[in-house]
């Protein structure tokens, strides 16, 4: 049996501005959505061009991280995949999120001055 593990590495852009949240434990989160857009072969099965996946920054130097970004801003982030439940109103919801151990601005390509 090969060790199981769970890490992912998303790049993608931020779609709105983190929110935090305490929760009533009294943990204090900031989420935000990163849209990855998929590839050719998800393409060819699928019209949906792009997935929204929910982040979720819990310690105090990710959180800070995390707030000082924007809409629109492009980032590499990498985690764990957590599935969530709760109550809705019409009975049980699941989602899946990914709890971050690190967020970075994604390099940009230099753009060439012209002459």
């Amino acid at each position: 049996m090969t060790d199981s593990h769970n890490q992912v590495t998303l790049a993608g852009r931020v779609s709105a501005a983190p929110e935090s949240r305490v929760l009533p434990s009294g943990d204090e989160v900031v989420s935000f959505r990163i849209i990855v857009a998929r590839n050719a072969a998800a393409l060819r099965r699928s019209k949906q061009r792009v997935d929204t996946i929910e982040c979720s920054a819990w310690t105090a130097s990710l959180r800070r991280t995390v707030l000082r970004l924007e809409a629109g801003a492009e980032v590499v982030v990498s985690g764990e995949l957590r599935r969530r439940f709760s109550r809705g109103a019409n009975g049980a919801v699941s989602r899946v999120t990914v709890d971050l151990n690190s967020c970075q601005r994604a390099e940009t390509p230099a753009v060439a001055s012209e002459s």
